[in-house]
C-alpha cells in the first residue's frame, strides 16, 4: 500500500548505501583479524612438536659454550667464567610472575636475559618496557613460541621479523639474542633445528642456549627458566647460593656487545601498529567467544522457551479448571475492512472467502486506495448486498482503514489485507475472545498460501515456527506486539479510542496494537482462526517487505518506548515484549555477521569436527522445535526439509534487513510503502492443508 500520506509522511529519499561498503570492508579486516590471532595461537600453519633429532649439532657447538654466533659461517661459541650465574627466562611476559620475578631481581639488585614471546610482548607492552627499563636484557623467544625446524619457510620468517616489530612497538628497540623454542642445552639444537639456527644466525642472531643441568654454579653458567611459580622458587635459592659471586646478563656475561639496539621513529611506529593489532585481534576473539557462549545460550534458552510457552498455551486450550468462568458465545454482526491497492490479481478471491463464511452477519466494506488497476470493479461485480466498495484519492494503507472505520456499523471490526483468503469457519473463530471484556483485539493465524516453491517454503516455515510460536509465548505472557494486518479483529470503541489507524509508522498493525496495550486493553491469539496470504516470491520482494516490516516494528517500538517504565496492562507488554523485540529481533541480528564469519574460522581453523558439532547440534535443535510447532498447526513436517538451507541464504537476508533498517532510522531516512505484485495465489494450498487435517483428525 502507498500513497499520498505515505509519500508526504514517508517520502522515500536516498537509502544510505555506505553502510554496505562498511560492511564489506569490516568483515573481510574482521576474518584477517581472526586468521592473524589464529596464526597466533597456532590454530593456522601450526608449529607446535618438534620432530627426533635425526643429525646431531657440529662438534663445535656441542663441546663449546651455550651462547653460539654463526656469522660468517664460522661457529663461535662463548660462556660464563666461573662463579658467575646468567638468569634467563623464557616465554613471556606473564602478567603474573613476570612482575613478581621482576621484584624479586629489584630486591636483590640482579640483572637478568628476558627472552620473550613477540605476542605476549605486543599484549603486554608495559611488561616489557618495564624490564628494559629496569636494566634487564630482552632477546627473542619468536613470535608464538614455534617450533622453528618443523615451522614453513613463511612463518620462521614472520616468528622473527614480528618479534622484532613487537619489541620496536613496545620498548623502541631490536635483539640480535634469539633462542630456539623447545631447545635447552646446545646439544637440543639438532637435526631440523640446527638448519634453522643456522639461518638465524646468517641473519645476525645469536643463538643463546643453557649450561647441562648438572653443571654447577661455581664453574660459571647460563641458567633456563620459565616465567612461572617453579621459576620464582628456583631463581630464590641460586640468589642464595654462596658460590655465585655475580649474576649478570648474557652478553656482559660472555663478554659480547650489548644485545639492543634502538629503532627509528618508522619501525617503532610500524611496531606499534602491530601492538595495536594484536590488542585489537586479543580482544576481538575473546570478546567474540563470550559473545557467541551469549549469543548461543540465549538462543537456546529462547527456542526451550518457545517450546515451554507453547505447551502452556495448549493446556490452557484444553484443560477446563472448575469453577472457571463460561464466556458467552458473540454472534453479534461484524464489519470487515479490506483495504486495496491495485490487487485485482486476488480481491475477487479474498472478498468470496469472506462471504462463504460460515459467520453470515458481515458489512464487508472494500476501501480503493486510488487503485490504477480494476479493483475495485472487480469488487463491485460480485454483486453480493453486504459488501461495500469506496473509492477514495491515494491516500496509504492506515488511510484507508480509517475510512472503512467511519463506515463501519458494527462494534467489532475484522481487518483482511486483500491478498488473504479466509477459512469459512475463521471470523467466527476469531471474535470469540472478544467476549471478554478486557479484550481489545485478536490476533489470528497466518498461513502461507504460496508455499510450492522454496522461497514459499521458507516463508512457510518462519511463519508456523517463528511468528505463530512466537505468538503462543506472546500470548502467555500477555504482550503480543503485533496483531496482523492479514487477520485480525478489535472492539470498534478500543479503535476509535486511540484515534484510530495511525500514519506514524510504516508498520501500522504493530504500531496499532502497542497502542491498544498502553491504553489498558489486552490483545491474544487464537490460532483456530486461519487466513492464508500470498507471500513474496522472489528476493527483492521479499527484501522489499522485510525491509518495510523491520523498519516500521523499529519505529513503533521507539514510538511506544515509554510503556516499559509503565504499570499495568501496558508496562507488562513494554517490559515483556519490548524487550523480546529488541533483543532477538533488533540485537542479536546486529551481530550475526560476524558470528557467521567467526564460525567460518571456527570451521577452518578451530576444527572442523566441532564446529560441525555445534552446528548440527543447534539445527536438530531447531528441527525438532519446528516440527513441534508444524504439529501444534496441523501441518506436515515434510516441510522441513527445507530447514537446514534456510541458513544459508534466508538467515543472512534477514539480519542484513535488520541492518539496513537499523541504519537507515538512525540516519532518519524516511521511506515509502512499496507493493508487492500479486499472483492471487493465496489459496493455491488451502485444499492440500484440508485434506492434511482431514487425515490426521481420524
Amino acid at each position: 500500500m502507498r500513497g499520498r500520506s505515505n509519500r508526504g509522511r514517508h517520502a522515500q529519499s536516498r537509502d544510505p548505501r555506505g553502510h554496505w561498503l562498511l560492511l564489506s570492508l569490516v568483515l573481510p579486516l574482521v576474518f584477517g583479524a581472526l586468521f592473524f590471532e589464529g596464526w597466533t595461537t597456532h590454530e593456522v600453519d601450526a608449529a607446535k612438536v618438534r620432530s627426533d633429532c635425526t643429525q646431531p649439532v657440529p662438534p663445535a657447538v656441542e663441546k663449546g659454550g651455550p651462547v653460539v654466533d654463526l656469522r660468517g659461517g664460522a661457529v663461535k661459541t662463548a660462556a660464563m667464567p666461573a662463579r658467575t650465574v646468567a638468569l634467563t627466562y623464557d616465554g613471556g611476559p606473564d602478567p603474573v610472575w613476570t612482575p613478581r620475578l621482576l621484584d624479586l631481581l629489584r630486591k636483590h639488585h640482579v640483572h637478568a636475559t628476558f627472552f620473550l614471546y613477540g605476542a605476549q610482548a605486543a599484549q603486554h607492552p608495559d611488561l616489557v618496557r618495564r624490564i628494559r627499563d629496569e636494566g634487564h636484557e630482552i632477546g627473542s623467544n619468536t613470535y608464538t613460541g614455534a617450533v622453528m625446524g618443523e615451522a614453513s619457510p613463511l612463518r620462521a620468517g614472520l616468528e622473527l621479523s614480528l618479534t622484532q616489530k613487537a619489541l620496536a612497538g613496545t620498548a623502541g628497540i631490536h635483539t640480535r639474542l634469539l633462542r630456539l623454542p623447545q631447545t635447552t642445552s646446545s646439544d637440543t639444537m639438532c637435526g631440523a633445528e640446527w638448519k634453522a639456527a643456522k639461518k638465524a644466525g646468517a641473519e645476525g642472531y645469536t643463538l643463546v642456549a643453557a649450561d647441562r643441568w648438572y653443571r654447577k654454579p661455581a664453574q660459571g653458567l647460563i641458567r633456563q627458566f620459565g616465567q612461572n611459580d617453579t621459576a620464582y622458587k628456583d631463581t630464590e635459592r641460586l640468589l642464595a647460593d654462596r658460590n655465585v659471586d655475580k649474576f649478570t646478563t648474557v652478553t656482559a656475561g660472555a663478554k659480547l656487545a650489548p644485545a639492543e639496539k634502538t629503532v627509528s621513529g618508522t619501525e617503532q611506529a610500524l611496531g606499534t601498529a602491530l601492538v595495536w593489532a594484536k590488542v585489537a585481534g586479543y580482544t576481538f576473539v575473546h570478546g567474540m567467544t563470550w559473545v557467541l557462549g551469549i549469543a548461543g545460550t540465549l538462543g537456546v534458552l529462547r527456542l526451550a522457551s518457545l517450546v515451554v510457552f507453547a505447551r502452556t498455551h495448549v493446556r490452557r486450550l484444553t484443560r477446563f479448571r472448575p469453577g472457571s468462568p463460561w464466556l458467552r458465545e458473540i454472534a453479534d454482526p461484524v464489519t470487515v475492512l479490506v483495504p486495496a491497492y491495485n490487487e485485482e490479481a486476488g480481491i475477487e478471491s479474498t472478498v468470496r472467502s469472506l462471504l462463504a463464511s460460515a459467520y453470515v452477519q458481515l458489512q464487508i466494506i472494500v476501501i480503493d486506495d486510488g487503485s490504477t488497476d480494476d479493483t475495485a470493479d472487480i469488487a463491485v461485480r460480485i454483486g453480493d448486498p453486504r459488501v461495500e466498495v469506496i473509492r477514495q484519492y491515494n491516500s496509504g494503507k492506515a488511510a484507508a482503514l480509517n475510512t472503512g472505520l467511519a463506515h463501519a456499523r458494527y462494534e467489532i471490526v475484522v481487518m483482511v489485507d486483500a491478498d488473504t483468503v479466509f477459512e469459512p469457519d475463521a471470523v467466527y473463530r476469531l471474535i470469540q475472545p472478544l467476549a471478554h471484556p478486557a479484550v481489545g483485539a485478536v490476533s489470528g493465524n497466518t498461513k502461507v498460501g504460496n508455499r510450492s516453491r522454496l522461497l514459499g517454503q521458507w516463508q512457510h516455515l518462519e511463519y508456523v515456527f517463528g511468528f505463530n510460536l512466537d505468538r503462543r509465548m506472546f500470548e502467555v505472557l500477555e504482550c503480543m506486539p503485533t496483531v496482523p494486518g492479514a487477520i485480525g479483529a478489535f472492539r470498534r470503541d478500543a479503535l476509535m479510542g486511540v484515534g484510530g489507524v495511525s500514519e506514524d509508522t510504516l508498520a501500522e498493525d504493530t504500531d496499532l496494537t502497542m497502542a491498544l496495550w498502553q491504553a489498558g486493553w489486552r490483545v491474544v491469539y487464537e490460532e483456530s482462526a486461519i487466513a492464508w496470504t500470498e507471500v513474496p516470491t522472489s528476493l527483492r520482494q521479499l527484501w522489499r517487505q522485510r525491509y518495510r516490516w523491520c523498519y516500521g516494528t523499529i519505529q513503533a517500538m521507539w514510538k511506544h518506548r515509554r510503556a516499559v517504565i509503565e504499570v499495568g496492562p501496558s508496562g507488562r507488554f513494554g517490559r515483556r515484549g519490548l524487550s523480546y523485540l529488541a533483543l532477538f529481533q533488533v540485537a542479536l541480528p546486529l551481530f550475526a555477521p560476524v558470528v557467521d564469519v567467526f564460525a567460518l574460522y571456527a570451521a577452518l581453523f578451530r576444527g572442523p569436527v566441532l564446529a560441525a558439532t555445534v552446528w548440527f547440534g543447534f539445527l536438530g535443535l531447531q528441527l525438532a522445535c519446528c516440527a513441534y510447532a508444524l504439529k501444534l498447526d496441523r501441518e506436515p513436517v515434510k516441510s522441513l526439509w527445507a530447514m537446514p538451507l534456510q541458513l544459508f541464504v534466508y538467515r543472512q537476508l534477514m539480519y542484513l534487513v535488520v541492518i539496513q533498517s537499523v541504519v537507515a532510522f538512525l540516519l532518519g531516512t524516511r521511506l515509502k510503502w512499496q507493493r508487492m505484485h500479486r499472483s492471487g495465489t493465496a489459496a493455491q494450498q488451502i485444499g492440500q492443508s484440508v485434506a492434511y487435517e482431514g487425515l490426521t483428525s481420524r
